[in-house]
C-alpha cells in the first residue's frame, strides 16, 4: 500500500473504511478472478505501474491465465486505447514472467528435468535454470524442496543470495526461509513450491 493511502487511512479512518467496504461489496457477485482482471485493467487505465504489477500477480495467483490477462487487455481497447495496452505489454516484457512468453502461452503442465539428485547439495540452497525458469532447491537428508525463484509479491526474479537460511527479494525486501519457503518478513505469502519426484536418480519438477 502506498504512503499516500496509509496517510488517508490514518487521517480519515471512517471514510476510508467505508470506501474500501463499498469496493468490496460492489464486486460481491463476481468471482475472484474476474474482480482481479478488472483491477488489472483499472491500473492500466490510470497507468499505475506498481498497482499493475501487484494486481497482475494477484490475478495469476487466483487462477487467471496469461491468455486471459492478454484477452482482458485487448478487449478493453475501446477504453484503454493502444498506447496504454502497449504500456502494459512493455511492463510484462520487463517482468519476463515465463508463463507470458509466446512459446509458453498454450503450454500444458508437465514434468521438467531439474538435475541429478547427486548434484543437489545437502543442507544448502542451490539454483538451477530449467526450460527458461530459475528454480531454487533445498535439500535436507532425503527431503528436497523445489521453489520458483519469483517473488510472490510482484514476480521479481530473486537472485540466490542468502544470509544464513534467509533469502531476501531485492525489490521490496520480502524475506523467506529457504528451508520452508515461508515468508518471514515484510510480506505474508510463501515462495511458490513445485511438486517434484525422483526418477532414475533425477529430480523432476512439475509446472
Amino acid at each position: 500500500m502506498s504512503d499516500a493511502l496509509n496517510y488517508l487511512i490514518k487521517a480519515r479512518p471512517d471514510a476510508m473504511t467505508d470506501y474500501f467496504s463499498f469496493l468490496k461489496k460492489s464486486g460481491s457477485h463476481l468471482d475472484t478472478r474476474t474482480r482481479d482482471l478488472i483491477s488489472v485493467i483499472t491500473k492500466v487505465a490510470v497507468q499505475t505501474e506498481g498497482g499493475f504489477r501487484q494486481y497482475l500477480t494477484r490475478a495469476l495467483r487466483n487462477g487467471a491465465s496469461p491468455n486471459e490477462v492478454i484477452d482482458a487487455l485487448l478487449m478493453s481497447f475501446p477504453v484503454l486505447g493502444l498506447a496504454k495496452i502497449v504500456w502494459a505489454a512493455e511492463i510484462l516484457l520487463e517482468m519476463d514472467i515465463p508463463e507470458f512468453r509466446p512459446e509458453n502461452l498454450d503450454a500444458k503442465p508437465d514434468w521438467h528435468d531439474v538435475a541429478a539428485v547427486a548434484d543437489i547439495p545437502q543442507d544448502k540452497a542451490d539454483c538451477f535454470e530449467v526450460d527458461g525458469r530459475n528454480l531454487f532447491t533445498y535439500r535436507k537428508g532425503d527431503d528436497i524442496a523445489v521453489y520458483d525463484s519469483r517473488c510472490p509479491h510482484q514476480e521479481t526474479n530473486i537472485p540466490l543470495s542468502l544470509e544464513g537460511k534467509t533469502l531476501t527479494c531485492p525489490k521490496h525486501e520480502w524475506a523467506f526461509d529457504i528451508e520452508s519457503g515461508e515468508c518471514i518478513a515484510k510480506g505474508k505469502r510463501p515462495l511458490r513450491r513445485f511438486e517434484h519426484k525422483i526418477e532414475k536418480d533425477r529430480l523432476l519438477a512439475y509446472w
